[in-house]
């Protein structure tokens, strides 16, 4: 990875403390680097941003169509969900719709970021089960796709599972770049996991706004994708989690991914920094992982993304004072307090975008 520069400082009294540093990429659906930061050509995996892009050759096969769908079950085919029971009740009707057990899914298990479902397995010393797993909804609708197609469900995250294959070659397009250029490892879920520059993951946040340039079949599954994950955001996250409430604030104009290891995705709809303005994409990844941590009630936070992510669309001008406002809890500065509740400190972004004319 190219030398990251500073992104996000912690100041302790006049001191700066911490730093944490990484790249930036801001990309419009025609393919022109409207700015960036540090290296925009940096590879990294995109890890759970890449969520969108693994549901949309289902999408465009008809699958929502197939299983009659509804919004709430496709988004959560896109989400980084918390495990709550409310999640866990839509994942239950989806795998219902698609013939599918819970005992398929190959994501594995981890506490859910839920907090109530958390403190509930902790009381009952008990474990959680695969649907807990903040995957769910991805591998639910890999297993659907392999299904709806009569094929093997048990080899359904082989690289060369006909489901796979059909994911990194629509991930490529939607980058315009060749599966070849894609460079793949396995996630955490177990599931094929992609690393391309920051520039071709922007771009292809930009194309899933703004799919200008592709057939109507692609087109028409973005849309879909779109609509899900802004008509449902509350699925994609946890309720009051960053990603859920700048969805919610940007009134259907912005969709939000987080990845793991600090990686951080967003696309904003055409029109939304000027009328007629193409889509855009915005990717960047923080170089240290901005490693997740739970506040005193245990609800899970990300000190970094959200502060940075509101930064880079307060210097484009993508949010409205009042928007602001209501993120104003995620930054994008903050102040640093100790456990007695003083101030001690400050946190703030530390970058000024490069403009590229």
């Amino acid at each position: 990875m190219p030398t990251a520069a500073p992104l996000f400082e912690l100041m302790r009294g006049q001191v700066v403390e911490s730093i944490h540093h990484g790249h930036i990429a801001i990309v419009d659906s025609l393919g022109n680097l409207l700015a960036a930061y540090g290296d925009p050509y940096t590879v990294a995996f995109l890890r759970s941003s890449a969520k969108p892009f693994q549901a949309l050759p289902f999408v465009e096969g008809g699958g929502v169509e197939h299983f009659n769908l509804t919004s709430t079950e496709l988004a959560l085919a896109c989400a980084s969900h918390e495990g709550s029971d409310e999640h866990v009740r839509a994942i239950l009707s989806f795998q219902t719709k698609a013939g599918i057990h819970e005992s398929q899914l190959q994501c594995g298990i981890h506490m859910p970021g839920d907090v109530n479902a958390f403190k509930r397995l902790l009381k009952q010393d008990a474990q959680p089960t695969p649907n807990r797993n903040n995957c769910s909804g991805k591998h639910t609708a890999m297993l659907a796709a392999a299904r709806m197609r009569g094929l093997a469900l048990d080899t359904y995250l082989a690289f060369d599972h006909p489901v796979q294959q059909d994911i990194l070659a629509t991930f490529a397009e939607m980058c315009r770049l060749k599966p070849e250029e894609v460079e793949l490892g396995i996630d955490g879920c177990s599931a094929p996991n992609f690393a391309v520059p920051l520039y071709n993951t922007a771009l292809a946040f930009a194309c899933l706004c703004d799919p200008r340039d592709f057939p109507d079949e692609r087109a028409q599954a973005c849309q879909k994708v779109i609509a899900a994950m802004t008509g449902q955001p509350e699925m994609i996250s946890g309720p009051d989690e960053f990603d859920c409430c700048l969805m919610k604030a940007g009134r259907g104009k912005i969709i939000c991914k987080r990845g793991a290891e600090g990686f951080q995705a967003l696309g904003v709809l055409p029109g939304s920094s000027e009328p007629g303005s193409p889509g855009i994409g915005i990717a960047f990844k923080v170089s240290d992982g901005d490693l997740g941590q739970r506040k005193l009630g245990l609800e899970p936070f990300s000190r970094v993304r959200p502060a940075v992510t509101l930064e880079i669309l307060k210097q484009l001008n993508l949010l409205s004072e009042t928007q602001a406002q209501e993120l104003a809890e995620f930054g994008p500065v903050k102040p640093v307090t100790n456990h007695r509740g003083l101030v001690v400190g400050e946190s703030r972004p530390v970058f000024r975008l490069a403009s590229n004319p």
